[in-house]
């Protein structure tokens, strides 16, 4: 019972990880109205049809073939509240914010887009990801966040 038990606790384990690869996002504007601004919710990269964000209350299925543009572009912001509050050591340091902008067709043909928030641990992958399963490059907003990319 417990050689069948494990290798059945591992593939769940596996497969809920595989699930959450492309990791947490919020959404900060768009025209799905299930996804309002400052929306948490997690990309799930495991279905290789269709981007899947899964927010508490909603989950929108985003088919690759119909994703016709993917932007990245940063936010680059200095910390002033850390500066007055802690050290003016903090006024030589950036905070910056990742942002990938989906267009796409929905079933009726009619052109959507979503701008999200990702992670700074997962924005290359899931460029990376988003490129090899849409076929389609990644449009860089300003030559800062082309650097900041490819380096």
């Amino acid at each position: 019972m417990t050689k069948r038990l494990l290798p059945t606790l591992f593939l769940a384990v596996v497969t809920a990880a595989a699930a959450e690869s492309g990791g947490r996002v919020k959404c900060v504007g768009g025209t799905l109205p299930a996804f309002p601004a400052d929306t948490k919710a997690t990309i799930q990269t495991a279905d290789r049809s269709a981007l899947v964000l899964v927010a508490a209350t909603t989950t929108a299925r985003i088919p690759y073939r119909k994703i016709n543009l993917i932007e990245y572009g940063q936010d680059v912001g200095r910390r002033y509240v850390l500066a007055v509050l802690v050290s003016p050591i903090f006024l030589l340091s950036k905070a910056r914010a990742h942002y990938i902008t989906l267009g796409y067709t929905d079933d009726t043909g009619r052109q959507q887009a979503i701008v999200l928030r990702v992670d700074k641990r997962s924005v290359k992958t899931t460029l990376a990801m988003l490129e090899a399963r849409t076929g389609r490059a990644v449009r860089f907003r300003d030559e800062e966040a082309r650097k900041a990319l490819h380096g």
